[in-house]
């Protein structure tokens, strides 16, 4: 495997470890796509999570300005699908600190626990496992610039846009690999569809 591992290498990898799945899959949003991505059958393996974390590390370090501040930088996730991504990002770029925001329902927004105080102009990296609707990374980013802190980029493994994707800005962004997946209405509309089959409703 290359030192940064390239498309074909980390789907490859995800396919391996079941992370990656295809066939068809509704999501909440009544949305039905042709792969599905469960990233904790990856990150369960200490050396696949490793892997990746390094290989994103790698490409976050190549952008010149992030590099110039990774003594000073804070890797920031939203729990809990980003941690491992945090902490792995934070250990192979050598950065300041990690930390994370979390909601106490799917209701509640995204907040820092009780005392944990960002500090203005601190630099930060937001990171996550997979990109899709792009709203939880800008709601952490939107929580970031309410308190002063700027934000110098998005890290995630695998982008995953869907049709809805949020504008996340000029924030530079960086990911190990692009899943092109459809994202369609009804189910057979897809190639491939055979009658009666039915698509699996993804909850988590």
């Amino acid at each position: 495997m290359h030192l940064v591992p390239t498309q074909e290498e980390v789907l490859a990898l995800l396919r391996q470890t079941g992370a990656l799945r295809e066939g068809l899959f509704e999501y909440p949003n009544g949305r039905i796509a042709n792969h599905h991505l469960q990233m904790p059958l990856a990150f369960r393996n200490y050396q696949v999570m490793r892997t990746l974390s390094v290989g994103l590390s790698r490409r976050v370090r190549a952008n010149a300005e992030i590099r110039a501040v990774i003594p000073d930088l804070s890797v920031v996730a939203p729990a809990t699908g980003g941690l491992p991504v945090a902490f792995g990002l934070c250990e192979a770029l050598r950065a300041r600190r990690v930390y994370w925001a979390e909601r106490e329902n799917e209701n509640e927004p995204l907040r820092f626990r009780q005392f944990l105080e960002q500090e203005r102009s601190e630099k930060v990296l937001l990171c996550d496992d997979i990109l899709r609707s792009g709203r939880k990374l800008k709601e952490l980013k939107n929580l970031c610039a309410a308190n002063g802190v700027e934000v110098v980029g998005l890290a995630v493994v695998v982008f995953q846009p869907n049709p809805d994707m949020e504008d996340l800005g000029d924030v530079p962004l960086f990911y190990l690999a692009k899943l092109n997946s459809l994202f369609k209405s009804a189910a057979d509309t897809f190639a491939g569809f055979k009658p009666g089959q039915v698509p699996i409703k993804i909850w988590v």
